[in-house]
């Protein structure tokens, strides 16, 4: 999946239990509406009852339905991309310009996406990491 994919739909179901989330959603029902203007009105529709979902999540301290919610906007937007693979530098400024910005510090820094590339030749080896990393053995 696409890392930005990853970070959008992630950063698009937390920013629903911010203060922000009004302008949040304005901001991706409009680029929905660019995208697919005969399902805007309902991605709308759909995004308030999400919010509704994550907002009782959280209440109930009930992480695993927030991610199976965020997961399930992350394929969304990743069908969106498939059909349209330029969409990927949109669905980016829509994650920094309006997503991330909703954001608490912690979650803006935990739905960034990492992109890494390694290329190893003869004998050595690549260690990569998103966060800790702990190697052992030889």
């Amino acid at each position: 999946m696409d890392p930005v994919v990853l970070a959008a739909g992630s950063a698009l179901v937390s920013a629903m239990a911010t203060d922000g989330w009004q302008q949040s959603r304005a901001a991706v029902v409009e680029w929905w509406r660019r995208r697919r203007p005969d399902r805007a009105d309902d991605v709308g529709s759909e995004l308030e009852t999400v919010r509704a979902q994550v907002l009782a999540a959280r209440e109930q301290g009930d992480e695993d339905t927030e991610q199976a919610l965020a997961g399930s906007w992350r394929l969304r937007l990743q069908q969106l991309l498939s059909e349209d693979p330029a969409l990927a530098d949109e669905l980016r400024r829509l994650l920094d310009e309006h997503l991330a910005p909703a954001l608490s510090d912690g979650d803006r820094t935990r739905h960034r996406p990492i992109i890494m590339k390694a290329e190893a030749s003869g004998n050595s080896r690549v260690y990569q990491a998103g966060r800790d990393q702990h190697i052992t053995g030889s």
